[in-house]
């Protein structure tokens, strides 16, 4: 399944949850700077969605704040779930 991510680098409160135009919403605390927060929100959105790390592919954004991840389809409610998350 494919998701769209909105990322938020050097955030204070990192977390996966909440919706912003559509997509899911992932904070983290690395810059984006070479990588890391890209890394970063690969990390998070497995931990998130209770899958291996090798599981969460990056399709597409790799320089962008707005990214396609392609996920296992067995984490389609946990999305769901994530997505009615507010600010967390």
């Amino acid at each position: 399944m494919r998701l769209t991510v909105r990322v938020h680098p050097r955030s204070r409160r990192p977390g996966v949850g909440g919706e912003h135009d559509g997509a899911l919403v992932v904070r983290v605390r690395e810059p984006a700077v070479d990588g890391r927060a890209t890394a970063a929100v690969l990390e998070a959105l497995a931990d998130a969605l209770g899958v291996a790390r090798r599981d969460v592919l990056l399709i597409r954004g790799s320089t962008s704040r707005t990214k396609t991840v392609e996920v296992p389809d067995s984490a389609a409610a946990a999305v769901t779930q994530l997505r009615s998350l507010q600010g967390s």
